[in-house]
């Protein structure tokens, strides 16, 4: 008899301590058809031979609306109201099946932490940093995707491409709606404990209908690797952090750059059920150092805003309009613009599945430096981050997608 009763009593502990842990399967496969005028590729801008670019082309499209992935998340409650978390995901293309990132297995996120109601949570691993984070809920990607509606090629990282490894980040709970968030990642790299490093701070205030948010981004570079003109980029000489800072027709010319440092400031307010508008400013720094092969830093301002509507329960519209400028240096007299519109829709299906469609135009302005950082180029036109690789052979393009979406 006793036996039994302690074999219930430890059956009954076991249930009660699997009840207070749980862990979660999801996803998100994304695939469409995309099109767009003028395509070259990135190299081939500002070459000498135009031909090697400039076709239109028709193509299916991995991750448009959201990037394609599966993941798995946690928590473990450990009494008190601490519990511990942890998150693995991995991204892959939904055409082809391959890894988002070759070499990765959880190329999105993978980190550990704990967290606590009344002292906030903090993570360890690959994650998004505290920048990106805080201001992302009025980011241009809500609505208009950041393969079409992010700023140009994603010049301020508001879009979910960048994620740094080694990655320490604090986020405080809300007080009164405001939230405060830190977040650095080692370098790992000897004989300099800064080489390498990314850190950034940034705080959320919501109330009711109103949100803002702020921050900043600085990624140091200097000293990580030996350059050569257009052969190493931020992806491979930052290998240790992983840092992962979007390489475009817009910032081609600056890749050697010792420091990279980004402040931006996002915002919207709900007018009601139906309508809400959203903004953001950022202002983007390069700068050079020894091993840079341009000379002066290289700045850019973008502001943009989106207006978004739901006039009927399953259809959500949007449209939007961003402004990049160039400052002058570098020799370049007529600093490089972009105008960027775009507009989308979003049918929702069921609570889990969607179909969309996008469209945007670009109108590039001015020069720039070619991916030599010494030779000064005609702007060409990229739209958001989507054709980062795939950048106009000109001034202009257009990009127009459709797709499916499904969530689970």
């Amino acid at each position: 008899m006793k036996k039994a009763l302690v074999g219930s009593a430890l059956g009954l502990v076991a249930l009660g301590a699997q009840a207070q842990s749980n862990v979660t399967l999801y996803g998100i496969v994304d695939t469409g058809i995309g099109y767009q005028n003028s395509a070259t590729t990135l190299s081939a801008v500002g070459s000498a031979k135009p031909s090697a670019g400039g076709a239109s082309q028709v193509k299916m499209i991995n991750g448009i609306w959201a990037g394609s992935r599966f993941g798995l998340k946690g928590s473990e409650d450990l009494g008190g109201g601490t519990k511990a978390i942890f998150q693995l995901e991995q991204g892959f293309n939904s055409a082809t099946g391959a890894q988002g990132v070759s070499g990765l297995a959880f190329n999105r996120q993978a980190w550990v932490g704990m967290s606590n109601g009344a002292f906030g949570t903090l993570t360890a691993g690959r994650q998004y940093t505290s920048y990106y984070t805080l201001l992302s809920p009025y980011s241009p990607t809500t609505w208009l995707t950041g393969a079409y509606g992010a700023h140009p090629g994603d010049i301020d990282s508001l879009d979910t491409l960048y994620r740094a490894n080694n990655s320490l980040v604090y986020t405080s709970p809300s007080f009164g709606g405001l939230t405060v968030s830190g977040s650095y990642s080692l370098g790992g790299n000897a004989g300099s404990f800064a080489a390498g490093q990314v850190w950034s701070v940034a705080a959320q205030y919501l109330n009711g209908p109103i949100g803002i948010a702020a921050g900043i981004q600085r990624i140091d570079n200097a000293g990580i690797a030996t350059r050569t003109p257009a052969a190493v980029n931020w992806n491979s000489a930052m290998s240790n952090n992983g840092a992962e800072p979007a390489v475009s027709a817009i910032n081609n010319g600056f890749q050697t750059a010792a420091k990279q440092q980004r402040i931006a400031v996002t915002g919207g307010y709900a007018f009601n059920s139906q309508w809400d508008v959203s903004f953001a400013y950022s202002n983007v720094q390069y700068a050079a150092g020894s091993g840079s092969f341009f000379h002066d830093t290289q700045i850019w301002n973008t502001g943009g805003a989106v207006l978004h509507w739901k006039p009927i329960t399953p259809l959500d519209l949007a449209a939007g309009y961003s402004y990049t400028r160039a400052t002058s240096s570098n020799g370049i007299a007529s600093t490089a613009a972009y105008n960027q519109f775009n507009l989308s829709q979003y049918y929702s299906l069921s609570k889990r599945t969607g179909l969309y469609a996008l469209e945007a135009y670009q109108r590039a302005s001015g020069q720039t430096l070619a991916g030599d950082g010494r030779t000064i180029i005609d702007a060409t036109a990229s739209v958001g981050d989507g054709q980062n690789g795939a950048p106009s052979s000109s001034r202009s393009q257009i990009a127009v997608g459709v797709g499916i979406i499904h969530k689970f």
